[in-house]
């Protein structure tokens, strides 16, 4: 991929700076020439999620610029975790912490290259915590800390009627510690992350400066948003995680497809990698035409393939076509079509059960009176097959892979059963 943008640009033009230390001053060091810079990920799950993608894909951005990026795995950090506005975190153990940390490793390795003059670099912070006795960290980074600034911050604010501790409230000196540590051993002169971050953030800027004389920038990309101004990056089902073992890449291809009409021209321009001019010619399409979700579908397969690759993307967009007869059934694999039962909402039933009573349980009708009615009038499928028995018990020529059978009432109402 070939950039010809101003990196600054680009990031302007996607909307992908909501806060920044000082721009022109930055532009002119990466005018100067290229740049280290680094983003950090604290491992308090065992996956990242929708929230931290966006960062790795904006350290790409930066990389396919020119500039060398630094992934940093919070091994240290991740032991104590950000405070929260909600209240004290729970802490994990150490060696769930470590597990972590390898999983997230792996993870963030998708996002940037390791060849080449700006090839990445992946470390972990605990390299250089954990030889740091408590007299150094308070002698050489605690002092460079005014207490009133710390207590300033809003979410120290709002913590300290209810209470923080001060492990939460002493995380700002471990990350700004951080860029400091970088700054010394690979000249690291640029921190992103999260609006959310913006204390850290400048929290890292001010240490180099008091205790380097040193010059650093931090740029803060905006929180993702839904249309009615709430957060974005949770389903009904819960957090839209990268790990396909905790979200599969159907689910996670199918919380894109329902992306928001008034949203979804932001998301291309954040998320993807397509140029902007190509994403306005495709919102002016998709304006004309709202109901074929055409931008929405681009979304989900840039993104899908990013994450979990192009033989997945195929996979869900199969899955989409044949749950709602516009595809094969048989030709999903298993794995494929029972996330995709799971998300429509599948449920167990004996062999032998009736098509009424598996349209109940699964939710497409209330009543044995509406499953008849649906029947009736050629508006049940099993398989995307019309049945028009409504004595009909499933049995094993229905099963799909042996287990599976998809039900369909009418063009849209989508369920399925599992049948042990």
């Amino acid at each position: 991929m070939v950039v010809t943008t101003h990196v600054i640009d680009d990031l302007q033009a996607r909307g992908l700076i909501a806060h920044s230390t000082d721009l022109e001053a930055l532009r002119a060091e990466i005018d100067a020439g290229p740049i280290a810079y680094y983003v950090g990920f604290d491992p308090t799950a065992p996956s990242l999620h929708v929230g931290n993608l966006l960062q790795l894909i904006t350290a790409r951005r930066l990389q396919l610029a020119g500039h060398r990026p630094f992934i940093l795995v919070g091994g240290s950090t991740g032991l104590i975790g950000d405070p929260k506005e909600s209240g004290e975190r729970v802490m994990n153990s150490k060696e769930t912490v470590a597990e972590w940390v390898e999983r997230i490793r792996a993870q963030v390795s998708r996002y940037v290259e390791f060849g080449g003059d700006n090839g990445a670099t992946v470390v972990n912070n605990l390299d250089w915590t954990a030889p740091l006795s408590t007299i150094d960290f308070l002698r050489d980074i605690g002092k460079h800390f005014p207490v009133n600034r710390m207590l300033a911050r809003d979410v120290v604010a709002s913590r300290l009627e209810s209470g923080i501790s001060y492990t939460e409230f002493s995380y700002i000196l471990l990350q700004s510690m951080d860029y400091l540590e970088l700054y010394r051993r690979h000249g690291v002169v640029l921190q992103t992350g999260g609006s959310d971050q913006w204390g850290n953030l400048t929290g890292g800027v001010e240490l180099i400066r008091r205790a380097e004389g040193g010059k650093a920038h931090a740029l803060a990309t905006p929180l993702i948003t839904k249309a009615d101004g709430t957060k974005f990056g949770k389903t009904e089902s819960g957090t839209i995680w990268l790990d396909p073992e905790l979200m599969s890449p159907y689910a996670f291809y199918q919380s894109w497809i329902q992306a928001e009409d008034a949203k979804v021209g932001e998301y291309l321009k954040q998320f993807t990698f397509l140029p902007v001019e190509e994403i306005d010619a495709l919102m002016v399409e998709h304006d004309r035409r709202p109901g074929a979700r055409a931008a929405q579908r681009r979304l989900a397969a840039e993104l899908t393939t990013l994450v979990h690759g192009e033989a997945e993307t195929k996979a869900a967009e199969l899955a989409s076509s044949a749950l709602f007869g516009r595809g094969e059934l048989s030709d999903l694999p298993e794995s494929t079509l029972a996330a995709a039962l799971r998300e429509a909402g599948a449920v167990d039933v004996p062999r032998g059960t009736s098509l009424v009573d598996a349209m109940i349980a699964s939710g497409l009708v209330d009543s044995k009176s509406a499953a008849r009615r649906a029947i009736g009038e050629g508006g049940a499928y099993v398989n995307n097959s019309r049945v028009e028995d409504a004595e009909l018990e499933l049995s094993d020529e229905h099963l799909l892979h042996g287990t599976w059978v998809v039900l369909r009432r009418g063009k849209r109402s989508v369920s399925g059963v599992r049948v042990s």
